[in-house]
């Protein structure tokens, strides 16, 4: 039976799902190809309880985690509202094909929904055609404001590397 929810960083079965499934994605060459580190291991749930301004959203299959997409909200200065950033999505590859990030989708959109958001945003690499067609399934689009001056590029300048 699938269950998808809000996450509790407080509760240890959430704190382990999360975890273990970013460590699946991390360690994925379209994560990096690298296990998360002893330190973000040890920290990670307790910085995310800290703010806020994030959130994640798990499935379960049965008791077995199968899915998480971890969500940052950040500002809209031109509509003056809040929007939602998805910033990592995780189906465990024995998991996909079923529906389940876009039941994730759903519940991030009613929890965006309900914090007042203008939009969902995410990034995703060019390769992975496959993300790439669901997100464009779920209404997702790319980023451009005038056609002429082409599509937002996401780019990323590290001031300390993470371990």
């Amino acid at each position: 039976m699938l269950n998808i929810c809000r996450a509790d960083y407080s509760l240890p079965v959430h704190a382990e799902a999360l975890l273990e499934l970013l460590d699946h994605y991390a360690s994925d060459p379209a994560g990096g190809g690298a296990p998360l580190s002893d330190y973000v291991r040890t920290h990670l749930v307790s910085a995310l309880a800290e703010r806020p301004f994030m959130f994640s959203v798990l499935a379960f299959d049965d008791d077995k985690p199968v899915g998480l997409i971890n969500a940052i909200e950040g500002f809209s200065t031109f509509a003056c509202k809040p929007l939602i950033n998805i910033h990592d999505v995780i189906v465990s590859s024995s998991h996909r094909g079923q529906g389940i990030a876009k039941a994730m989708f759903a519940e991030i959109e009613g929890i965006a929904q309900a914090r007042g958001a203008c939009k969902l945003t995410l990034e995703v690499l060019s390769g992975n055609t496959s993300a790439r067609r669901l997100y464009e399934k779920l209404g997702f689009d790319d980023y451009r404001l005038d056609p002429a001056l082409g599509e937002a590029r996401f780019m990323q300048k590290w001031l300390d590397r993470p371990d």
